[in-house]
């Protein structure tokens, strides 16, 4: 099917008025200008030309740039370190058992060993690094299995190499000096209630029933959801899931603090350390024992 279409040239007389000199004369040329014209479609499929509308110019606006920039600044907020009651140890788990007390009574506790280390590393204080804390190190290791840096920042110190370096923040490190072995029986007493730190049992990818204790649907009389999530939040409004709802993901493998346990014995023989209950992660993990926080005693209540 041919189209054809039909644009006309139209001479005009155009009237220019220079805008950088106002007070000039005007100047009147003749010149041939090609107008754009509406297109119309009629029923033979078939495009004609009318004068009689034309489209109206558009007008182009250059943003002009603003004379003063304002910049806006973030606030930086530093990071705030937890403040310990004492400095601690690191140690292994072992594993957990039944203790017998002398009275008879049972008693489940978790075995936690200690390897060589628990040496004091660094000593920081506000002058040096604006904070005050007490670097302990634990697990001696070949030196092959520490990098360059790790190894010249206890070489600094003399001190052998040692797999894992934690901080205590303490509100004063008078007393604490480099390359000073820290010993259990002087730090920790029988009936001492601490604070026990590590990393928990990863669990893998679990749905939502074990990772956050819902509720299964009927398994019988027609029901059709069992152990499926459900909704996860309404359409229209707000049109999203909220942040933090609990679905199924990834369970475990994270760090966890149990506060308040009880020291049940201290073998000073067997370099072990009876604690009351279970504490985070299986046998082999590493293990962070510090003196139990107790707001007007040993931490300040502000």
């Amino acid at each position: 099917m041919a189209m054809a279409i039909h644009i006309s040239s139209i001479t005009t007389t155009t009237t220019i008025k220079p805008q950088s000199h106002p007070s000039s004369s005007t100047t009147t040329t003749t010149s041939a200008v090609l107008l754009p014209l509406r297109l119309h479609k009629t029923h033979t499929s078939s495009l004609r030309c009318s004068t009689s509308s034309f489209l109206n110019p558009i007008h182009l606006t250059t943003p002009t740039k603003p004379t003063t920039k304002t910049l806006t600044r973030r606030t930086h907020h530093p990071t705030r370190m937890s403040m310990e009651a004492g400095v601690g140890l690191m140690g292994t788990k072992l594993g957990m058992m039944t203790y017998f007390e002398p009275t008879g009574k049972v008693v489940p506790v978790t075995v936690i060993g200690f390897r060589e280390g628990n040496v004091v590393t660094q000593v920081k204080t506000e002058d040096t690094d604006g904070y005050n804390a007490v670097q302990v190190g634990y697990r001696r290791v070949r030196d092959k299995k520490l990098t360059k840096p790790e190894m010249g920042h206890l070489e600094k110190s003399g001190i052998i190499p040692l797999r894992h370096l934690q901080e205590f923040r303490l509100q004063s490190v008078d007393g604490f000096e480099p390359n000073q072995k820290l010993v259990l029986e002087e730090l920790f007493k029988e009936g001492d209630l601490v604070d026990v730190a590590g990393t928990t049992i990863g669990k893998g990818f679990q749905g939502g029933i074990k990772r956050h204790h819902f509720k299964r649907g009927l398994m019988t009389h027609g029901s059709k959801s069992h152990r499926a999530l459900g909704s996860i939040g309404a359409g229209t409004t707000p049109g999203r899931v909220y942040k933090g709802k609990k679905m199924p993901g990834r369970m475990g493998g994270t760090k966890t603090k149990i506060r308040k346990l009880q020291v049940i014995k201290i073998d000073s023989d067997l370099r072990v350390v009876m604690i009351k209950g279970a504490v985070p992660g299986k046998p082999g993990n590493l293990i962070r024992i510090t003196p139990a926080k107790i707001v007007g005693k040993n931490i300040p209540k502000n």
